[in-house]
């Protein structure tokens, strides 16, 4: 079993991920993680001393040497991932794709709690938070939307992937 878990920040990817993995029995993956590990310096340098290019190239990479490495895992992919080359295509064929899409009100009040720690929305009023979330969020839908199981709602457990993924 392959599972890549998409969604916006403060989509709860990495919460997830980690109980998924343990639920599943599967080896987890945060591919942010993977790629500092690799990089030896945090996202937000490798941006800006590096460009979001270099980033996106890299992470794809990364992305596919995961699945084509490991039999079975669980990764939470970054919020950007599915959005570039083709990515989404890659994971759609090589696994299962997990949407997680609660609410934007959600998602700011998760995001606000680790703002400081996100560079693309540290400086943001709350007002502005909500706005650039909206509008990435619209920008991203296109390939979100590509994803094999979709989950809308603001409270999930382990029994609503348990019940939306075959064979977990």
């Amino acid at each position: 079993m392959k599972v890549f878990l998409l969604g916006f920040m403060g989509a709860g990817k990495s919460y997830w991920g980690k109980q998924l993995a343990i639920h599943w029995n599967l080896p987890y993956f945060d591919l942010d993680d993977v790629i500092v590990e690799r990089e030896g310096m945090p996202v937000a340098e490798i941006f800006a001393e590096k460009g979001e290019s270099y980033f996106r190239e890299l992470e794809g990479k990364v992305l596919r040497e995961l699945a084509l490495d490991n039999d079975r895992f669980l990764i939470s992919c970054g919020g950007g991932t599915p959005c570039f080359s083709d990515t989404m295509d890659f994971m759609n064929n090589a696994g299962i794709t997990i949407w997680l899409n609660p609410s934007v009100p959600v998602m700011v009040e998760r995001l606000q709690r680790k703002q400081a720690k996100r560079p693309l929305i540290q400086d943001l009023s709350a007002e502005d938070l909500t706005a650039f979330t909206e509008k990435k969020l619209m920008e991203r839908q296109p390939f979100y939307e590509q994803s094999q199981v979709i989950i809308s709602d603001d409270e999930i457990s382990l029994e609503t992937f348990d019940k939306l993924i075959p064979h977990a």
